[in-house]
């Protein structure tokens, strides 16, 4: 049911005004030398084009297949902008080697580059197209860019992303675990952080803390929640509780919440443009779980330890 072909692992490279921005977005093919781009607000992408198109200028870009797996990984890590070849180089441990195309943007080696602008104005139906939950993402009007220049190498190694596989999971949801773990470390002592599989790696998180005092459980939500806007679930467990087996963090949920007092509902906030349950303006109903021991009464949450 896909609105056409699809390029899937295609890093999109721009630069407008001294702004470089380097991530994957979905590319739908429309020719030889058109595609349309799936831009996702406030991502920077979506951001520099609208700026350039405030401007009525085109938005110079490169689009990257096949490069050093470390440099897609960073790719889709929320850094700072311009930061995305910063961290690939930290990960390598190495410099991260950069050329010029014919249309200023500066692109690392890779199997194939795709060279071109996005339009300030034009837009074309895009979708649909199986997206991270494994169901279809809507048709939007999105913007069109034109491929004006192709370089790759002898033999080129395409790569594809399958959606919705674990390629995809992996490099959506890893990278905001960081991010919430910052967020949740300002307001108690976090342990560990995981968006979970069953979640799509995108809308579910685990956020094992060390409870300090009453209220740590809430204030841990509302950070996850504050520091990933499309998450729609989360829920907040003691270091005793692996938050990698589903099965402990039910155990969590079974033992240690009462409903009335550690369910919190966020109802009318921004979800997920991927969520099919959302509404069509984009909100939705956010459900944080806080399931860690009440401090007072720490012993009647004591586990007995198991037989070898």
């Amino acid at each position: 049911k896909d609105g056409g072909l699809y390029i899937t692992a295609g890093i999109v490279v721009s630069e407008y005004e001294g702004t470089m921005n380097a991530s994957i977005h979905r590319l739908m093919v429309l020719g030889k030398d058109k595609l349309a781009a799936r831009l996702v607000p406030p991502r920077h992408t979506y951001l520099l084009h609208k700026k350039a198109a405030s401007k009525a200028d085109e938005l110079p870009v490169a689009i990257v297949i096949g490069a050093d797996p470390v440099i897609t990984f960073a790719s889709t890590t929320r850094v700072p902008t311009g930061k995305e070849f910063h961290y690939a180089a930290a990960l390598r441990g190495a410099p991260v080697e950069l050329f010029t195309c014919s249309n200023g943007v500066k692109v690392p080696h890779a199997e194939i580059i795709l060279e071109g602008h996005i339009d300030p104005v034009e837009r074309v139906p895009e979708g649909p197209f199986v997206d991270i939950t494994g169901t279809y993402d809507e048709i939007r009007p999105e913007p069109v860019i034109h491929i004006t220049r192709i370089m790759h190498r002898k033999d080129p190694i395409y790569h594809g992303i399958l959606p919705a596989g674990p390629e995809h999971l992996l490099m959506m949801g890893v990278p905001y675990e960081p991010k919430i773990f910052r967020a949740v470390s300002e307001v108690t002592t976090v342990k560990n952080v995981v968006l979970t599989e069953g979640g799509c790696c995108y809308l579910h998180a685990v956020v094992q803390i060390e409870k300090q005092t009453e209220g740590d459980g809430k204030n841990a939500i509302m950070a996850a929640f504050a520091s990933h806007t499309s998450l729609k679930h989360v829920v907040v467990v003691d270091e005793d509780i692996d938050i990698f087996d589903p099965q402990d963090v039910e155990f969590a949920i079974a033992t240690r919440v009462k409903g009335d007092m550690d369910v919190m509902i966020i109802p009318n906030v921004r979800g997920s443009s991927l969520d099919p349950r959302g509404a069509p303006d984009g909100t939705t109903t956010k459900i944080g779980i806080d399931a860690t021991k009440v401090l007072k009464r720490a012993e009647m949450f004591e586990r007995a330890k198991m037989p070898e």
